[in-house]
C-alpha cells in the first residue's frame, strides 16, 4: 500500500463535529480499539470510526487513542492533534500505582508501555513508548524511574535511550540480549527473581526466547507478548500465530509458571488490559495453560491475531 498521499477522512467517521477519522496508515495494532472501544473498530483488517463522540468524556477517548496510536492515524477533521488534548501519562488504577505510557512507537510494533510505582516513591518502566526528551520529562514529574524492564525483544526500542536519561538501570533476559546487548542487569534461566522488593521477574520463554513476565507485589502482572485479554474471546488469549520463538516452549513455561503467578491486574504488550480477582485471574491461567498446550507450531499470520 503506498502510504505517501494525504491521509483523507474515514467514510465510516460519521457526521460528528470533530470529524475524527482513522486514516490508510493503520497497521490494526488495536492501541486505539483499546482506549474507545465503543468509537473505534475493526473492519477490513484496520480500525474504523463507529461513530463521532457525543460529549466531552468520549472526545477525552478519542483524544487518548489518538496519542497512542504509534502511526498517528487517529485525526480530527483538522488533521491536526491539540496536544493539550494528550492524557499520557494515563493513571489507569485509582491510587496512581499504573500508569500508561501512551505514545506508542512503531519500532515497538506499536506496543503498550507501562509506569509503576514502587513503595518508595519511585518509579519501574516496563517495555517503552517512543522516545523524546519531552516525554521523559513529563514521565519523570510522577517520580523518579529507576529500572527500565524490558519483557522481550520486540519492545526493546529506546530501552538504552530511557535509561541513560532517567540514570536507570536497563533490564532484559539472556535470550534476547542481543536487542540490548549493552543493558545494566540480564536475567538468566527460568527461575523466578526478586528484582526489587515486591517486584518478580518470571522468564517465561516462548513468544520469544528471553521473554519475561514481570509480577509486582501480588497484584500487577506485565505480560509483555506472552499472553493477553481478547476482548472477542472473553478471556485470556496467546497469540498463536506470531510466537517466534515456540509454541511448544511457551506450552512448558505456563506449565511451570502458571501456578506461581497471583495478580489482579493484567497488563500486556499488545492486546487488551483487563482486572479480575485474583483467584478468578489464577482459573482462567490454569485452563490458558490447558488449551495452549494443545497448540502446533503454525506459520507465522498477524491477520490470524484475535483481539
Amino acid at each position: 500500500m503506498n502510504h505517501a498521499h494525504t491521509p483523507h477522512p474515514d467514510p465510516a467517521a460519521g457526521t460528528g463535529t470533530a470529524g475524527w477519522y482513522v486514516d490508510e496508515r493503520c497497521t490494526n495494532c488495536d492501541v486505539a480499539r483499546q482506549l474507545a472501544p465503543d468509537l473505534i473498530g475493526e473492519a477490513d483488517g484496520r480500525s474504523h470510526m463507529l461513530r463521532q463522540p457525543r460529549d466531552e468524556a468520549e472526545e477525552r477517548l478519542v483524544a487518548a487513542a489518538a496519542f497512542a496510536c504509534p502511526t498517528r492515524s487517529v485525526r480530527p477533521a483538522s488533521r491536526r492533534l491539540d496536544v493539550t488534548r494528550d492524557p499520557f501519562p494515563l493513571p489507569l488504577d485509582d491510587d496512581g500505582t499504573i500508569h500508561l505510557c501512551g505514545h506508542n512507537s512503531p519500532e515497538n510494533a506499536g506496543a503498550n508501555s507501562y509506569l509503576v510505582r514502587r513503595p518508595s516513591g519511585s518509579l519501574m518502566m516496563v517495555d517503552t513508548p517512543r522516545f523524546s526528551a519531552a516525554l521523559a520529562t513529563r514521565y519523570e514529574q510522577l517520580g523518579p524511574v529507576t529500572d527500565v524492564l524490558l519483557t522481550h525483544r520486540d519492545h526493546a526500542a529506546h530501552g538504552r535511550r530511557y535509561a541513560d536519561r532517567f540514570g536507570a538501570r536497563l533490564w532484559i533476559h539472556e535470550g534476547d540480549l542481543d536487542a540490548a546487548p549493552d543493558a545494566d542487569r540480564v536475567l538468566r534461566g527460568t527461575e523466578t527473581v526478586e528484582i526489587a522488593a515486591g517486584m518478580l521477574a518470571h522468564p517465561l520463554p516462548g513468544h520469544t526466547e528471553g521473554s519475561v513476565l514481570y509480577v509486582a507485589d501480588e497484584r500487577y502482572c506485565f505480560s509483555g507478548d506472552s499472553f493477553y485479554w481478547s476482548r472477542g474471546l472473553g478471556d485470556l488469549a496467546v497469540a498463536e500465530s506470531v510466537t517466534w520463538y515456540s509454541i511448544e516452549v511457551l506450552a512448558a513455561s505456563l506449565a511451570r509458571t502458571a501456578d506461581q503467578l497471583r495478580f489482579e491486574w493484567l497488563l500486556p504488550g499488545h492486546g487488551d488490559r483487563k482486572r479480575l480477582p485474583a483467584e478468578e485471574m489464577a482459573r482462567r491461567m490454569r485452563e490458558l495453560t490447558a488449551r495452549v498446550a494443545q497448540l502446533r507450531p503454525r506459520p507465522i499470520d498477524f491477520t490470524a491475531v484475535r483481539w
